[in-house]
């Protein structure tokens, strides 16, 4: 209970009012999704009020902060670029549409800003615990934890890249995307997000405690897999790609595997 209301009802606060801060560029714009790109900092943020909290130094070589800090500058970077480039995203619209009789900015605060911020604080229940914790010894599950960021990292920044020089090309314009990473799995990116939280996870319980954080990344996974991830995304891309219901009939979902050929 002291920790609770020491740091993490601290840190939910913190990001609430950052969301709250936020709110009046979406206003000002009548565009809420460049959220997309200040979520991936929300986790910086959550790394330093951290250290703030408990007393612990972000350059006393915590391995978590600097994960956080790599993940969020190169997402962040990714995915304002592609907001600058193509404006709001079509999920957005889908949200702001149930807004109803409801004002739609008001709708926006509560159920744009408001839940992304309690979402990210719960995803980074991780980052949050284990910079409290300090440094870390260079155990087995550390380099377990690390070699798996690593690996979630380069898949997700690779998938990215391949996407990106993919729509760049007007000779793909309506085609589906099924070349390099995304040959094996339909959302590479999604798949090194989650897999960028789980090996921050092994880092974080190195030290014995900590294991309940796991909420967090299994909270992750099942939004990119099966909520506002992969299945949102999804659903878009079957009614604008004439192709992509044969692309999902031949390549897996989420894990990367075999593509099935005729």
């Amino acid at each position: 209970m002291t920790e609770a209301l020491s740091l993490y009802l601290p840190n939910l606060a913190i990001m609430l009012a950052v969301m709250l801060v936020l709110w009046p560029v979406s206003v000002w714009r009548d565009d809420p999704s460049f959220i997309d790109g200040v979520w991936p900092l929300g986790f910086i943020v959550m790394a330093v009020s951290s250290a703030v909290l408990s007393g612990q130094s972000l350059m006393g070589g915590n391995l978590v902060a600097l994960m956080a800090v790599i993940w969020g500058v190169r997402l962040s970077v990714h995915l304002f670029g592609r907001w600058l480039g193509e404006g709001m995203d079509r999920r957005y619209k889908a949200i702001r549409e149930r807004a109803g009789k409801m004002n739609v900015h008001v709708f926006t605060l509560l159920f744009v800003f408001g839940m992304q911020g309690v979402l990210l604080w719960l995803v980074s229940l991780p980052i949050q615990h284990a910079v409290a914790s300090g440094p870390v010894t260079w155990t087995l599950t550390v380099w377990l934890g690390t070699g798996l960021f690593v690996v979630g990292f380069l898949f997700e920044t690779i998938g990215d890249w391949q996407l990106a020089r993919f729509k760049a090309d007007p000779a793909n314009a309506g085609k589906v995307m099924d070349r390099g990473l995304w040959r094996f799995t339909r959302h590479p990116n999604y798949f090194g997000d989650a897999c960028v939280f789980w090996g921050i996870w092994l880092v974080t319980i190195s030290s014995g405690a900590g294991w309940w954080t796991a909420i967090g990344p299994i909270f992750l996974t099942w939004t990119l897999a099966k909520w506002s991830g992969a299945a949102l995304l999804e659903k878009g891309l079957h009614q604008t790609r004439p192709d992509y219901a044969d692309y999902v009939a031949r390549t897996p979902g989420f894990v990367p595997g075999w593509v099935k050929r005729d």
